[in-house]
């Protein structure tokens, strides 16, 4: 972590040299590398869409991939029309995470069944078979992040484009989302 400490009361200078006492060297200021990597940023505007095959009734927009962050991992929204649903399937070597943004599904894990709700996330290990189903009478959005890709990303880049429309894009951009009073 980087802080100009220059830019600190005397104060806050104190408390951020007792912060920083107490973090492993590597992590001190000083160790800090000259030049700052640029994040990688992405807008609904530039989102993809795909099906992986004709008969989904799941679209994947994907976010970040190999293809754009230079990492093996992708993070995508998976949006399942009513009824839709992911084939029962495994990763050998990739743990993915799902976390529920809108709408009503079901996980089948090793043949356990998880209702899954908006706000509900599971984590599913490699080699542990599972599907995600919408169970719900509206659509589901997921948050998918798989790590590492497992050629994942590829194999929904070689499926056919599918276009997002004005409810998807409201979900990608929060607009239908319950808003939070603090």
């Amino acid at each position: 972590m980087v802080v100009a400490t220059s830019d600190l009361s005397q104060s806050e200078r104190s408390e951020w040299e007792r912060f920083e006492a107490n973090l492993p060297e590597s992590e001190h200021a000083s160790a800090a590398p000259e030049a700052c990597m640029l994040p990688v940023v992405r807008s609904p505007q530039t989102y993809q869409a795909f099906r992986i095959s004709p008969t989904d009734t799941n679209r994947i927009v994907l976010l970040f991939d190999p293809t754009v962050t230079d990492y093996s991992m992708t993070v995508c929204v998976e949006i399942f029309d009513p009824g839709g649903g992911t084939p029962y399937h495994r990763h050998r070597h990739a743990d993915e995470m799902f976390f529920i943004l809108q709408g009503e599904g079901a996980a089948l894990c090793d043949g356990k069944e998880i209702p899954l709700r908006a706000g509900d996330s599971i984590l599913v290990r490699p080699t542990g078979m599972h599907e995600i189903r919408n169970v719900g009478a509206g659509r589901l959005y997921l948050l998918s992040v798989m790590v590492p890709n497992e050629d994942f990303a590829e194999l929904v880049r070689s499926g056919i484009p599918a276009e997002l429309d004005a409810a998807d894009l409201a979900v990608l951009r929060h607009q239908s989302w319950p808003m939070v009073l603090a």
